[in-house]
């Protein structure tokens, strides 16, 4: 793609990258097939590439974009399937990145969008903000059927039991079982915390049983991608800088073999923090460093190999495979090698490429869409005939089983949705999950 960005604007180590990522580009329009907006929309500026045209010239003239052109960047749920079908290898990622930082600095939304947005910044990356919204949001939630689409989805989300915080997710070091074979250092998150609990304790459980000892660093929370992906970089930035800082201190110190990412969505990001503070001459190595030494937790558990189950739990396993896990870490094979090993008989999704809706907040700010993935991924899910959906990343939880994620019983697909993790905690030794301890619904 040819691009006319004068000097002064090359300069900007920005610019230059976003010129870099264009002129890769060369229309061929693979992208098409597999983006889920263009496949529902069939609007070539919900395209990857249409949006790259509008990208473009919105960054070649330097100016505020207009609100057509922002709403097909809002629509892009940065799934990154573009990026896994792209033959040129395009980094559409960065680039819509970008572009979402640009929207916010240039472009003035409406005073509902600008406050929800605010909101969603302010709340959901705080643990004990997060809870006491959904505490709030769980008594309004019979008032969803008369109020704006995108607060009816935020309610809709809402889980029926709000749980406490748990001890797995203070301050500390846990000691790995028997002979310590790694130390690693364990990203709590923020919503999945809150959310769902039992999978960072079912992470620790089954890290320990393997011989890793798990740090919970002190400072270490968000990891800025919700913030990062609506264009709030110094929010974004400033998250990644206090994770770190406090897992710095933690290689300094005794050590750290990986930082383990248990959310597929942060692991994405956390991957990118050297790409993000590449210009920063305070952070640059450090963030190279640690981006360097993360893994998903799959990724672990596949280099030290699963301990062999007593009774193999034999159940059928639908895995749903996140964008941010399959496009954006390009991590296919560990996930489904492990639960086929601890004993499940895995069953594949069609259109498994596709994104199930969710996306951080996507589905609160585009509500409508949201739900047609979300459908559409649902009816895939009930052809399977499964006894159990997997994922690895509480966004698809919640999204595939709405109003009730970490909670029993079934949800949305009609059968227990549970995060892969608490799956082969169960089958090494490990409780059984608890949406799939109750008979469904």
């Amino acid at each position: 793609m040819q691009t006319s960005f004068s000097l002064a604007q090359l300069a900007d180590p920005d610019i230059d990258v976003a010129n870099g990522i264009l002129r890769t580009c060369v229309h061929c329009g693979f992208c098409t097939a597999t983006c889920p907006t263009y496949v529902l929309l069939g609007d070539e500026l919900d395209s990857p590439r249409g949006r790259i045209y509008l990208i473009k010239e919105m960054l070649e003239s330097g100016a505020a974009p207009t609100d057509r052109v922002v709403t097909h960047i809002d629509r892009c749920l940065s799934c990154l399937s573009c990026m896994t079908t792209c033959p040129s290898s395009v980094h559409y990622m960065h680039l819509v990145d970008h572009a979402r930082r640009h929207i916010e600095e240039t472009h003035r939304r409406p005073a509902a969008d600008r406050w929800l947005r605010a909101l969603l910044a302010v709340v959901v990356p705080s643990p004990l903000r997060f809870r006491l919204a959904l505490a709030g949001a769980w008594l309004m939630r019979p008032l969803g059927a008369v109020l704006p689409a995108r607060l009816a989805a935020m309610f809709a989300l809402t889980p029926r039991r709000i749980a406490g915080p748990s001890p797995v997710d203070r301050t500390q070091v846990v000691p790995a079982e028997g002979t310590r074979r790694r130390r690693v250092a364990l990203m709590t998150g923020c919503a999945q915390q809150v959310l769902s609990p039992a999978i960072n304790e079912a992470t620790v459980r089954l890290l320990t049983r393997h011989g890793c000892e798990v740090v919970i660093a002190r400072g270490a929370g968000c990891c800025g991608s919700l913030v990062h992906h609506m264009g709030r970089e110094d929010a974004a930035l400033a998250a990644a800088r206090a994770n770190l800082a406090a897992w710095r201190r933690e290689l300094d110190g005794d050590g750290l073999d990986a930082v383990v990412i248990n959310a597929s969505g942060c692991g994405t990001t956390i991957k990118d923090y050297g790409f993000m503070l590449r210009n920063d001459p305070d952070w640059a190595a450090t963030a190279e460093r640690i981006s360097s030494i993360t893994r998903d937790v799959t990724e672990v558990m596949a280099e030290i190999g699963l301990s062999a189950s007593e009774e193999p739990p034999g159940l059928a396993v639908a895995y749903q495979s996140p964008c941010s896990m399959q496009h954006g870490q390009q991590l296919n094979a560990p996930p489904r090698q492990l639960l086929q090993a601890a004993g499940f008989e895995l069953r594949e999704i069609g259109e498994g490429h596709l994104c199930c809706g969710s996306a951080g907040v996507y589905n609160v700010l585009q509500p409508a869409i949201a739900a047609r993935l979300r459908d559409r991924k649902l009816g895939h899910i009930r052809a399977t005939g499964a006894d159990v959906v997997a994922s690895g990343n509480i966004g698809c939880i919640t999204q595939l089983a709405p109003g009730a994620p970490g909670a029993p019983g079934a949800g949305g697909a009609g059968v227990p949705v549970v995060h892969t993790v608490e799956l082969l905690d169960w089958a090494t030794g490990g409780p059984r999950p608890e949406a799939l301890a109750q008979p469904n619904p």
